[in-house]
Order: structure tokens, then sequence, then C-alpha cells
């Protein structure tokens, strides 16, 4: 039996699924898998079936207000009376947001994509991509106006930031997609395709067993020093699981297994993943005192949330450490490259670092020349030795035991 739309109905909603109020026919609920709720209305006009999303549960109402069931229905009642007087609520909305400028769609497709889809890691990196630079350039420009020269003067005017000036057009141009998959734009008109991206160049700095040194010597000092504790705590964790920033700032004690000294965390950047605990790693996390209320090892300092404040600490540690060029993400290529240098096959290394393409593992292969450069050494010895003269002088015998390496 259909319910009513009510608070607590709506508070109660499931995710992915649809509700449908038992008093007015048409008005409804729908939640996505990421658990947005918005209040929608579904209607017949000319032989044809149209939804028309009212607003989202809780958001803002350009009248005033939030939205509540009572103002939905109120609205849905509205429409509906628009419906029998021969109007389509919906086609209005398409006409009207096709006057919609760039700021405006791009709350729409935060809302109704990112939200939806993304990770929220991905979907605040999106954000501030917007804030400090897509909206300041291109946002007075109406969506469906926008076109290729708009867009390459804004790629080369970061010509300065390459990395940041091709994520921005990625942005730019899966907007553009998704008007035209809305229909707030001309189907086919992908005026990002063929726009020349900068070369980045590949930044690969690990650190050294010396450096490494340094930068313990300074997190014990920041320790004495009355740090944040956690802050610190996660560097050092860091540096010995190889994970990536946000699988231990977001760590949860569920996803951690001490009997077997692993992590399986329930999302990443790659999904589900897990990882082995060293015995450091294992100790620093056994020592964590727990928050009762919280599921996260490292609670935020006020709120719900886990601990953020991890840039101000790195920032003040690296320094101390003499490694201001040092980002946090390398901390997770010199775990890789003490790896390599142990003598580890790269799937095995992939399995650790969690990555789920082959080719991503690749690049660290170079860092295994060492080895490589020893055998060419002790078999071009061999042959040295086996020619005689000069080139002969100090090798070391190429014997049975090395051969079968």
């Amino acid at each position: 039996m259909k319910p009513k739309l009510t608070k607590r109905t709506v508070d109660n909603a499931p995710p992915d699924s649809v509700l449908w109020d038992r008093e007015l026919p048409g008005f409804g609920l729908r939640t996505t898998k990421a658990g947005t709720k918005s209040y929608v209305l579904k209607y017949r006009i000319h032989n044809h079936q149209r939804w028309f999303t009212i607003g989202q549960h809780g958001h803002p109402r350009s009248g005033g207000g939030v939205w509540t069931p009572q103002a939905a229905r109120d609205e849905a009642i509205t429409l509906l009376g628009r419906v029998k007087a021969g109007k389509d609520p919906a086609r209005e909305l398409e006409e009207d947001r096709k006057s919609e400028t760039v700021a405006e769609f791009s709350a729409r497709y935060i809302r109704d994509h990112a939200e939806a889809h993304n990770k929220p890691r991905s979907i605040e990196e999106s954000k501030r991509q917007l804030r400090l630079h897509v909206l300041p350039a291109l946002g007075h420009i109406r969506i469906k106006d926008i076109q290729r020269p708009e867009i390459v003067r804004f790629h080369l005017s970061m010509r300065d930031a390459p990395y940041q000036a091709n994520r921005c057009l990625a942005l730019v141009s899966h907007m553009l997609s998704k008007a035209e998959h809305w229909g707030l734009r001309v189907d086919g008109s992908t005026v990002c395709r063929g726009i020349q991206k900068f070369k980045e160049a590949k930044r690969e700095r690990f650190l050294s067993a010396v450096e490494l040194k340094r930068l313990g010597v300074a997190l014990t000092a920041a320790e004495n020093q009355g740090v944040n504790a956690h802050g610190l705590s996660i560097i050092r964790l860091l540096a010995l699981t190889g994970a990536r920033r946000n699988e231990i700032e977001a760590l949860k004690w569920s996803e951690i297994d001490f009997e077997r000294n692993l992590v399986r965390l329930e999302d990443s950047k790659t999904g589900a993943k897990t990882f082995p605990l060293t015995p450091a790693a294992a100790t620093i996390l056994a020592n964590v005192m727990r928050i009762a209320d919280s599921a996260y090892v490292f609670p935020a300092i006020s709120g719900g949330g886990y601990f953020q404040g991890i840039g101000k600490v790195w920032r003040a540690v690296r320094k101390e450490a003499g490694l201001e060029d040092v980002r946090l993400h390398d901390l997770r290529h010199t775990f890789a490259s003490f790896g390599v240098a142990g003598g580890f096959n790269l799937p095995v290394l992939g399995a650790i670092l969690g990555h789920t393409q082959t080719s991503t593992t690749q690049r660290y292969a170079h860092l295994a020349n060492d080895p490589v450069q020893h055998a060419a050494n002790t078999i071009g010895n061999t042959i040295a030795a086996a020619l005689g003269g000069n080139e002969a002088a100090n090798v070391v015998p190429f014997d049975e035991k090395s051969r079968g390496r």
C-alpha cells in the first residue's frame, strides 16, 4: 500500500527507490543510491509521460524556506493545475534552463551528477576547481552558448599550472557533455574535443634512507613539541603502508583486522581494497586511543567526521626535516621504491598498493635498474675475463653459483 509522504516517510525512505504518495496521484519521492532525496511529479500531457523534479528535500526554495513534504505537495498541486490547463511544466523548465549560465548550471551538475555518482573527495575537488578557476573565467556565459574559443582562452590562461589547467578542461568537457545529455545543448556539440592538453612533467620524488631518517627525527621532535598526535600518526602510517592519504585519514576501526594484520577498506579510489599492515604500522594503530562515539581511527576535532588537518601538520614536519619539496603522496612513491629495491616483483607491489592496472605499477619498473646493471656488469666481467687483456683486470669470476641466478 502506498504511504502518504510525510516527514517520517521521507526520513525513512531507502536509497535507490521511488515512493509514491497515497493521496496525490503522480506525486512522489525519489532517493538516489547516495541517499539524495528529491520530490518529483509524474504526469501525462499530449499522450506523453513527463517527469518533473520539484526540489531536493531540505534544500532552499526560490520563494524562501526549504523543501518539505507539505511544501512539495503544494507545489505539485499547482503544477497539476497547469497541466490541466494544457501547460507542460517540464518542457517550460527545459526552455528556461537553456538560458542558465555556466555558474548556475554548475550547481545543478554538482547536485544531480557529482553527488549521485562521485566519491566525496572527487566532489570536493570539482567544487574547488569550479570556485577557483572555472567560474571566475566562464561562469557568466550561458551554458547553451559557450563555444571553443572561450574554452581555449580559459585553458591557455592557466598555462603556468599545466596539471590544473588539464583537470579543469576535463571538468568543463564533462559538464558540457552532461548539458547535452540533459537537453541544454545541441547533441554532438562537444566543443572541448581536439583542444590540446599541456604536457605535464611527471614528478617522481622518492625519499632516500638518509631523508627518511631526517623525517623520523622531525616527527619525533614534533611529537615532543605537542603537535597533533593524529596528524603525526597518519604521516607515519602513510610511510609504513604505501596507502593513499584518504585511505588512512578516513580509516575506520571496523576496517582493521589486528588478528591477521590487514586493513580491509570498504571503499577507496579503486573500490574495496585490502592491504597488509607491517608490525610497525600495527603497533601505531594499537596505540591510538579510541573515541567511543566515533567510527574513525582519527576522528575530527569537532563534528562527526574524520581528521582533516594533516596538511598543516605535514608542512611543519617537512620544513623541520628540510624536505619542503616533498608531498604526502611522495611517501607512497617512496614505499614503492623501497619495495622494488628490495627485489619484490611488480605484481606483488601492485597488490600491496591496490593498483587495479599493472601499467600503474609499471611506472616503478625503472627503479630496478640497479640490479639489472649489477647483472650486466657480472656478465660483462665474465666475458672480459674469457677474452683476456687489460679489460679483465680486477674481474670477479662468473662461477656456477652466479650463473644460476
